[in-house]
This record gives C-alpha cells, structure tokens and sequence, in this order.
C-alpha cells in the first residue's frame, strides 16, 4: 500500500500538467511502484497466494494501460518507460 507522501512524488514526477492527477501516464507509474512494493513482498514471503493473485492483475493492467498509450501516443510512451525502467514498444 503506497502512502500518500510517495504516491504524491510518483504524481509530481509523472504528471502530463499542473493538475493532473489520473492520466494513463499518472496511473501506470502508480501501479509500477505498487507492484515493486508487493515483488520485495513476495521476496519475504513466498507462500501469499492472495498477494501474487493481486501482483498478476495488477501487471495485466498496467500492461493494458501501456498499450493504449503506446497506440493512442508512441513517443510520450517511450518516454514514460524510459523514465520508469520499462520495456519501451
């Protein structure tokens, strides 16, 4: 669970304008951080089936999320993933 310090930096970093809050690049770096968060979870505690249940919809949303930027907007794709370490299209 993010708190609200950290998911505000993620917003600031990330944000297309001055008062975006939920854009497709806002809500993809979100769900980036949560899902690093429930990984070192998951490193301590292997047996969490319902945590990894919650880990794989959340990679399936961001990978749904990263689609529709990537064909709605290649290059602001391209630069989110570049500036979050993920795979670029």
């Amino acid at each position: 669970m993010l708190d609200t310090k950290k998911k505000q930096k993620i917003i600031e970093d990330i944000r297309v304008h001055k008062t975006d809050t939920g854009s497709t690049d806002v809500q993809i770096g979100i769900i980036t951080e949560r899902i690093s968060e429930l990984v070192e979870h998951l490193k301590a505690h292997p047996k969490d089936n319902h945590s990894r249940r919650g880990l794989l919809k959340m990679v399936a949303d961001r990978r749904s999320l990263s689609g529709y930027l990537a064909k709605k907007d290649l290059k602001r794709y391209n630069a989110l993933a570049k500036k979050l370490d993920l795979k670029a299209k």
